[in-house]
């Protein structure tokens, strides 16, 4: 394409971010029937555009996508080392929740465990982890409905005087989910100042809470002041809704899985308990009850059909019987990864859970087996990165559980970032999907891990980002001796300078990644090498600095 189309098509998508912004500001919070009908029409179209039409894909291409899947395992050392520390954490949280007496109401806590490492679908590194903290209801709630089928108001059926008592609002029936996060918080905190991790060398640290987060965050330091973060746990304190009580009405039919995993399946997921967890639904002016609100958590139902993916039991049993699912799944976890990581501030209402509820609707659409086989992978991948970009373009993304909630809507996912998010996925996908392999900084757990087992470490190239194939000046970069700290430098660089189009403000992506810069930026290399040594001038003047001061002391002693 010449430079006048491209001005042209600019101009064109500079004209439909002005539109969709105007749109969005318009847009009520709560759609009528009508309006939700025409959208998912809409949403239909795009969708039947995406399966009718073939997938043209080229050798290199092909092999590209082959080359990524094949990295993105989770290296067994790692895996070994941080399942020990979680493992033990979990087990010791118990132990101390259960014989703890100035809380009875987490004293029958328990663990699930949930999330894309125990759905085997973790990418790059095994330094983030999710559970779920089960905490036993009363036999029954009233579960009113406050947004669309995903968020509740908790009350009780009669007053009570058991432990939950202190969890509830003024009027005594209403559960407060601020107040059960807050005591998870407590007890946390208090578990750890007595608790030691298996490995002497590290330390658990509870994050500062995040707003709108319902988990309490917890990073895994080693003892040294300067640390980097080398595991995330992320612990949901879950309400747990006997089976016997059953869904709330409006989630009660269960996923669209009849034809994928079969009715009697569905029937087993609707018979599980469901759980809730103290998130606060999005929104201005909101009551005291609804400040209080609930969300609605599939997590355990996630990792059941993800793991048992199959639309007959023989799938992936054998080296026969393969299929690419968790592996297109985990190519698009990367891929998203990667954007957010280029366009963080664009796209910050993106994250992973999207991809996974396309993933999960494209499975219950394509449902039979051979239409998954191990060979078919780029293709197969292709289809699903273009069922995303079909839902971004109608704006309809339902949630895979509760249907009528749209993870897409102008309330949750601002209009102008959904314009962003298309323009996003078409110009990867016309670039041959550069940010598949997301130039992120090696994991410091990799590192930590390598160093325990006495193992070397280096930074292994990318086959389209190796040294010999960029420009000199940004080699001795990547080749540097701290590869983590090369690889910040670098990412910091990307992110807050990235060279834009005049007519659109879209950052350029050049076809060999975020670390090749285009042509407008050519003096970035000698500015990342500068701050490279300056950083190492500065750190050599700390170490003369701490040596003088520790010859003073021992003279003045």
């Amino acid at each position: 394409m010449d430079r006048e189309e491209r001005d042209v098509k600019a101009g064109l998508i500079e004209e439909t971010q002005r539109k969709d912004a105007t749109r969005g500001k318009a847009s009520p919070l709560r759609l009528t029937p009508a309006r939700k009908q025409v959208q998912q029409q809409k949403s239909t179209e795009e969708w039947s555009k995406v399966l009718e039409e073939p997938v043209s894909i080229s050798p290199e291409l092909s092999s590209w996508i082959k080359a990524n899947a094949n990295e993105l395992k989770l290296p067994q050392t790692d895996r070994r080392w941080a399942a020990e520390v979680v493992n033990d954490f979990r087990d010791n949280l118990v132990k101390f929740l259960r014989s703890s007496s100035d809380q009875p109401f987490f004293q029958s806590a328990d663990f699930l465990t949930t999330g894309s490492y125990f759905e085997k679908v973790k990418i790059h590194s095994p330094d983030e982890f999710d559970m779920m903290l089960k905490l036993q209801a009363p036999s029954r709630f009233n579960m009113k409905e406050l947004d669309e089928g995903l968020f509740y108001q908790i009350d009780l059926v009669r007053p009570t005087r058991g432990p939950i008592q202190v969890f509830l609002l003024e009027n005594g029936l209403t559960l407060s989910s601020s107040k059960i996060l807050s005591e998870t918080f407590r007890l946390v905190r208090k578990f750890l100042k007595n608790y030691k991790v298996p490995d002497e060398g590290c330390r658990w640290e509870v994050n500062r809470k995040k707003p709108g987060s319902p988990a309490v965050t917890l990073s895994l330091f080693r003892i040294d002041m300067y640390s980097d973060e080398l595991i995330s746990l992320d612990l949901v304190p879950a309400l747990e809704v006997h089976s016997s009580q059953g869904w709330p009405l409006p989630v009660r039919n269960g996923p669209d899985v009849d034809n994928w995993l079969g009715k009697k399946v569905r029937k087993e997921i609707t018979n599980l308990p469901c759980y809730f967890v103290p998130k606060r639904m999005k929104g201005r002016n909101l009551s005291g009850e609804a400040k209080e609100s609930w969300r609605i958590s599939f997590s355990h139902v996630e990792k059941k059909i993800i793991t048992s993916h199959g639309n007959k039991k023989t799938c992936c049993e054998g080296k026969a019987n393969k299929c690419c699912r968790k592996r297109c799944l985990m190519l698009l976890k990367s891929l998203i990864e990667g954007l957010k990581q280029r366009f963080p501030k664009e796209l910050d209402p993106l994250c992973s859970y999207h991809g996974k509820t396309a993933f999960l609707h494209m499975l219950s659409i394509r449902f039979d087996d051979s239409m998954w086989a191990l060979q078919q992978l780029p293709a197969c991948f292709l289809l699903l990165l273009g069922a995303l970009e079909a839902h971004t373009r109608a704006g309809v993304l339902p949630h895979f559980f509760a249907p009528n909630y749209n993870l897409f809507s102008g309330a949750v996912f601002p209009r102008k970032a959904m314009s962003f998010l298309l323009h996003a996925l078409e110009e990867q996908r016309r670039e041959g999907l550069p940010l598949l392999k997301p130039p992120a900084p090696v994991s410091p757990l990799c590192n930590f891990v390598k160093g325990i087992s006495d193992e070397s470490f280096s930074l292994p190239p990318s086959p389209a980002d190796s040294p010999s194939s960029l420009s000199p000046s940004l080699s001795p970069i990547l080749t540097s001796s701290s590869p983590l700290s090369a690889n910040k430098l670098v990412r910091r660089d990307w992110r807050e300078s990235e060279p834009c189009s005049l007519t659109t403000g879209v950052p350029q992506v050049s076809a060999l990644g975020p670390l090749c810069f285009s042509d407008t930026a050519t003096d970035k290399p000698s500015i990342l090498t500068a701050v490279s040594s300056l950083d190492t001038a500065l750190m050599k003047l700390v170490l003369v600095l701490v040596a003088v001061f520790v010859c003073v002391l021992l003279c003045t002693l």
